[in-house]
């Protein structure tokens, strides 16, 4: 009886300790580097502007919330938005009918230059959605965050466009 106990003491001692014979166990895998990052739109603050536009170039601005990924990785964007009259009809995706800003810092300068990206607006496009709009099409637009974006700005640029909903923000390699 007393051997028993004293193979069965050896076994449990094993068994906690690790056979010294048993090679180590894998290391972990490394981390994937993701090819792309599409915000969740459930996250924002609002997806459509709550009140209708009152003129050309009115904003809408919306702060973009925590972004657990470092989107300094990626180097395009897609962006993507509806629009509608003040009615509440959609109007058919084309040029001229929206623009976007990425900004940096909400605080600070969030139109930038009058045209092109600047140094709080990493991207400034007009035309989503229509044929000459980029920033709207699969493939999306060349961008170079040196910063995590703060918040979004999509404005009108036709009088007759009263609400934007935008329906993507999507950063790839």
């Amino acid at each position: 009886m007393k051997k028993i106990g004293i193979v069965l003491a050896f076994v449990v001692a094993l068994a906690l300790l690790g056979c010294p014979s048993q090679p180590p166990p894998p290391a972990p895998a490394p981390a994937v580097a993701l090819t792309s990052y599409t915000i969740d739109l459930g996250s924002l603050p609002a997806k459509r502007n709550a009140k209708a536009f009152a003129k050309n170039y009115d904003d809408f601005l919306i702060e973009l919330p925590k972004i657990p990924v470092d989107l300094t990785q990626f180097k395009r964007a897609t962006i993507t938005c509806k629009y509608f009259d003040a009615a509440g009809k959609e109007i058919a995706q084309s040029d001229g009918q929206a623009m976007v800003t990425l900004i940096i810092d909400p605080k600070g300068d969030i139109r930038g230059p009058d045209m092109g990206p600047g140094n709080n607006t990493p991207l400034k496009e007009f035309n989503i959605g229509g044929g000459s709009g980029l920033v709207s099409s699969e493939r999306g637009v060349r961008i170079n965050l040196k910063q995590q974006p703060g918040a979004i700005l999509f404005q009108n640029t036709n009088a007759n466009v009263k609400f934007i909903e935008v329906t993507e923000i999507t950063f790839r390699s």
